[in-house]
């Protein structure tokens, strides 16, 4: 559905300087791309999604079959920009110690005193890769919610801050379920998109199966700096936003709830357990942002809200027994929450 943008009354950012840096960003996503292209082949919009998480300072959960680069993409991100990255592989025997760290007993070669020393763990990267998180018990999987939510970690009662900027980059393979532990609501709830990667077109994967099986060196340049990371984070939530389009985001977040919600839709009351969170709304709006930004325009549109909606919401609405028999995904259940929400009137 197409909708013409509303622009609240101040289209602008607050200074010469926002907009200098708003034409950087915009040029540094497309140069992000560009050396994208040099390694992954195709994605667009799965590499677009990963950037807009960059861009808002976020963490994404990305789903997909083996071998469709959800590890290179990362990986070849991290070099892109430069950070320092750490990939987690998830397994049963996985301990939280193994991944922010633990203190040792370390003696100090000229007094021959022991002191306890805290040995950083593999989360005190700027990009982590959590690969195969499903794959460990929830005790291991918690050890990311406070790095992800507060960006530090606490061990044995102190707490170290991670270096920003910090970004989670988790992976599931969705077709191996024996073995597998799933990620409790509460965590899914911290990852502002749920990203799926499918088989590429015909034409991709020809291309992927030439290159590949060639000498590959590509080098690769790095137009984008940390530091221009964070000043990005912080000039999206500079973007201004109208009512008619922040009303619009909460009431699809809103209509996916059936529990104490009198105005819910009738498959919403047969199909969903528990709705979206108020995080999907904060995430719409930031993902909203990002993308009016990286778009060339200062302000959100109704599509902006709109195209994010299933990478926002489908891991947020947790589907019960009827939906679940019917074979009825949550990406379904969003495609018709798109149909019956009505976007507001401007003059809301």
């Amino acid at each position: 559905m197409a909708v013409n943008p509303v622009v609240s009354d101040v289209v602008d950012l607050e200074s010469p300087d926002d907009i200098a840096l708003a034409d950087r960003m915009k040029a540094g996503r497309q140069a992000i791309v560009n050396e994208l292209k040099k390694v992954i082949v195709g994605q667009d919009e799965v590499v677009n999604q990963v950037l807009m998480t960059l861009f808002v300072g976020g963490n994404s959960l990305i789903v997909g079959a083996p071998g469709l680069a959800k590890t290179l993409l990362i990986h070849t991100m991290a070099r892109v920009l430069d950070l320092k990255f750490s990939r987690i592989q998830f397994t049963p025997d996985l301990m939280p110690s193994d991944i922010t760290g633990t203190d040792l007993v370390q003696e100090d070669a000229t007094t021959g005193r022991r002191q306890m020393v805290f040995a950083p763990g593999p989360i005190f990267a700027n990009i982590v890769l959590a690969d195969e998180i499903n794959r460990t018990p929830p005790k291991t999987q918690s050890a990311l919610l406070e790095a992800m939510q507060e960006h530090r970690v606490t061990v044995q009662g102190k707490t170290y801050q991670l270096h920003e900027p910090f970004y989670v980059f988790a992976t599931q393979n969705p077709i191996e379920l024996e073995g597998t532990y799933p990620l409790p609501e509460a965590q899914l709830d911290r990852f502002m998109f749920h990203i799926i990667i499918e088989h590429p077109p015909y034409d991709e994967e020809l291309e992927v199966a030439r290159t590949t099986t060639a000498i590959q060196n590509p080098q690769l340049n790095r137009p984008i700096t940390g530091e221009d990371l964070i000043a990005f984070q912080r000039l999206v939530r500079k973007v201004p936003v109208s009512e008619p389009v922040l009303r619009h985001a909460l009431d699809l977040v809103r209509a996916s709830r059936a529990k104490n919600n009198p105005d819910a839709k009738d498959f919403v009351k047969k199909w969903v357990a528990f709705g979206a969170s108020v995080r999907a709304a904060q995430y719409l709006i930031l993902g909203g942002k990002a993308r009016a930004l990286t778009s060339g325009r200062y302000h959100v549109s109704f599509d902006d809200i709109r195209a994010l909606a299933h990478p926002v919401l489908r891991h947020r609405i947790i589907t019960n027994f009827h939906a679940q028999s019917e074979g009825v995904t949550t990406d379904q259940i969003v495609d018709r929450l798109l149909e019956v929400v009505p976007l507001p009137r401007s003059g809301m």
